[in-house]
């Protein structure tokens, strides 16, 4: 029920910016502007085997930090809209020829833990998803958002484990759903994710789309990632 206190306190107490905390708005123009990009590659060192190439839309310090937790663990659904235009912006440069001829681009986001989804009320990662297609549609590409993953086995929690623990916690931990096949094939995929970190869960999300489609592998030779956030360290501001 957290969830539902959240919606309710957000009609009755004043509004603050989910980014530097000013009052009189959700999220203030300076800070939505931190979120805007532009995108850039993202690498993470040590950098696990089988990672697509991912961008990001931001580094993961300061304001931008301060809205995706407000997003993902306070409740702040209102941010949705302004994470998923930066996630938008992400795609586009992951996938800069859009969706494929037979269909849209689809963004397939990595699945949280069941019990984490629980404990929120919601799934951060899918819901910027969608609202990522759906700012990519405005702006004039064919896109949706298709919950093609799913955790085939339970998972610890990865906040707090090192880049080893991460890789070792989630590998092999995620499968494609049973009718993710005829919804992929043949179509362009970007995985999606809100913040990356070690890499490990979006490698994860890779390898369990390339298992699913083993007989397909040129089709997904040029699978690729985006994601909101990366750490400043491992942020490029280059896409060679």
């Amino acid at each position: 029920m957290r969830w539902w206190w959240r919606e309710v306190s957000g009609l009755v107490l004043p509004a603050l910016c989910a980014g530097c905390g000013d009052a009189r708005t959700s999220l203030c123009e300076e800070c939505a502007e931190r979120l805007a990009g532009p995108p850039a590659r993202a690498r993470p060192c040590p950098e696990p085997a089988g990672l697509p190439v991912v961008f990001a839309a931001a580094r993961y310090e300061g304001v931008v930090r301060s809205v995706l937790l407000a997003h993902k663990e306070r409740g702040a659904l209102g941010m949705a809209g302004p994470l998923g235009a930066a996630l938008a912006s992400a795609v586009r440069a992951a996938s800069p020829h859009g969706g494929g001829a037979r269909g849209p681009l689809l963004l397939v986001p990595v699945p949280s833990a069941r019990r984490t989804v629980r404990a929120r009320g919601h799934d951060p990662a899918r819901r910027i998803a969608v609202a990522a297609a759906l700012a990519l549609r405005c702006a004039g590409t064919y896109a949706r958002a298709v919950p093609a993953l799913r955790q085939s086995r339970r998972v610890s929690d990865q906040s707090g484990l090192t880049a080893p623990e991460r890789l070792e916690n989630i590998t092999g931990a995620l499968e494609a759903t049973p009718w993710a096949g005829p919804v992929l094939e043949g179509r362009r995929a970007v995985l999606v994710d809100d913040v990356m970190t070690t890499g490990a869960s979006l490698a994860e999300g890779a390898r369990a789309l390339r298992a699913a489609f083993s007989g397909h592998l040129s089709e997904y030779a040029r699978m690729s990632a985006a994601v909101i956030a990366a750490p400043s360290l491992s942020f490029e501001t280059s896409r060679n």
